[in-house]
């Protein structure tokens, strides 16, 4: 006994120790009342201190799994689940136990079913931000910050609807978009992922209900909607936004219970929705009484034009437009942020879905957020990150008019490009047959509300080096064109 015990770096060794024991007392190697090696003969059998095996056997006991007879020594103390009265061996089949909500989801998830970026292997899956140009420093300054002002509040539980700093800072960056905030109200969110999954709950009727969008759309969004039991109509889009004529007759036809529309840099055209088709959509919108879910998708990421004001600035005083923010494209995905600005009656019932389902949003990552926000990072992170993305999304424009067969290219700017090829050609053969040579991508049917999309693939630069790009591009439409014959 005791010859298997292995120091490893990544942890103190007395903690190793004490789990290395602890995990042959439960075992039942170690037995209740048995006289445990002194401090110092133990150490030598471990070939560790025995300050170490002190600081082992004190932690020990504190637990229970030891206790120390003055004179004597110490001993194994008897443990409520011992290997003897361990309870009755229990088999469940969980597959029959699932139920149709997580069979769905599964069948959803084609991240799960997707083709993993090995190593070497050129991806343009990803529309995440680089890691390279995290802002780390003035991260690790935001977070010595707030926790020099109020560390022992952000360690404790939070506020369903938020962390009151940052909600006050984003009601006045929203505002600063041109959004009228009279009646409106705030809730933060982990991410845009439950902000719309709450707001699709809050809406959904007994049989789901239906819902209008542009075709193609975000797929997490298509994932959700279906979960929630949403009938999906698609509109299909132009070059200028969704197509307001096949919009005006699918509303026509039906009662729709929301809109979901992704006005600026589309997931996953990249199309921004223009100035004149904002105002036609809320008119279209307040005429037939459609709440509208505006997903702010990489809003910040222009390149060239103009600023146009997202769908709730256009809808002014109107309370019909619930907008869904987050900075995890352009900051830091793994600070799991968002929110919800809506009507203030809405926003109350939001905050309650909020606190049943999860108390509240982390308070540590609300609070490292808004400092660093409140110290004036984003502009500058911001002009940083657009610089670099801009030079990447113009080389991997330049390769793909270069080397792709393609029919229509589309992205106005954000992460990513929108490829059409002729409406025969399949991308799921080309991934295929691309994977093979070491590039990868996302064929654009998983985007599609009605099946269709076989011919398109999104192609995510974000991450990719330019030598990859060229590289990568030049793959896929060689091969591509090989696929045509």
């Amino acid at each position: 006994m005791f010859n298997d015990f292995k120091v490893m770096e990544e942890r103190p060794v007395y903690i190793q120790v004490k789990d290395y024991l602890k995990r042959l007392i439960i075992k039942g190697a170690l037995q209740p009342d048995q006289k445990l090696p002194s401090t110092r003969e133990l150490g030598l059998l471990l070939s560790v201190s025995r300050n170490t095996v002190i600081s082992a056997y004190a932690e020990l006991e504190n637990d229970g799994f030891i206790y120390a007879v003055q004179g004597k020594g110490s001993y194994v103390a008897a443990v409520s689940a011992s290997p003897v009265a361990a309870a009755p061996f229990c088999e469940i089949d969980w597959p029959s136990r699932i139920n149709g909500y997580a069979r769905q989801a599964v069948e959803l998830d084609r991240m799960k079913r997707g083709i993993r970026a090995e190593k070497n292997v050129i991806s343009f899956t990803s529309i995440a931000p680089d890691e390279k140009l995290f802002d780390l420093d003035n991260v690790k300054r935001a977070f010595l910050d707030r926790m020099a002002i109020e560390g022992n509040v952000l360690l404790n539980y939070g506020y369903a609807k938020g962390y009151k700093p940052l909600i006050d800072y984003l009601l006045k960056y929203m505002e600063h978009k041109g959004v009228d905030l009279s009646g409106k109200d705030m809730l933060i969110t982990s991410g845009f992922t439950e902000a719309y999954d709450i707001v699709l709950s809050a809406l959904r009727r007994k049989d789901g209900g239906a819902v209008i969008c542009e075709n193609p759309t975000h797929y997490t969004a298509i994932q959700n909607l279906k979960l929630n039991g949403f009938d999906i109509t698609g509109i299909p889009m132009e070059h200028d936004g969704i197509n307001l004529i096949e919009l005006e007759r699918a509303l026509t036809e039906r009662a729709y219970d929301c809109a979901y529309f992704i006005p600026s840099y589309h997931n996953p055209t990249g199309i921004v929705t223009s100035p004149v088709k904002r105002l036609a959509i809320m008119h279209l919108m307040a005429r037939h009484g459609i709440p509208v879910i505006e997903d702010g998708f990489n809003e910040e990421l222009r390149y060239s034009g103009s600023h146009v004001s997202p769908l709730i600035a256009t809808a002014g005083h109107g309370n019909g437009v619930v907008y869904l923010g987050s900075f995890s494209k352009v900051l830091f995905p793994g600070l799991r942020v968002g929110w919800v600005l809506a009507d203030r009656r809405l926003i109350d019932y939001l905050e309650s879905i909020k606190r049943a389902r999860s108390i509240h949003t982390s308070t540590f990552d609300q609070s490292v957020l808004y400092q660093y926000l409140h110290n004036g990072n984003l502009e500058k992170y911001l002009k940083k990150a657009r610089s670099e993305y801009k030079r990447k999304y113009e080389w991997t424009k330049l390769c793909c008019e270069t080397h792709l067969p393609y029919k229509r290219l589309s992205g106005d700017g954000g992460l990513h490009l929108f490829v059409e090829f002729d409406e025969d050609f399949d991308t799921t053969a080309l991934l295929s047959a691309c994977s093979g040579q070491g590039v990868i991508f996302t064929p654009g049917d998983m985007f599609y509300t009605d099946g269709g999309g076989r011919h398109t693939m999104r192609l995510g630069f974000s991450r990719v080096t330019y030598e990859d790009i060229e590289r990568g591009l030049e793959i896929i439409g060689r091969t591509a064109k090989q696929l045509m014959g």
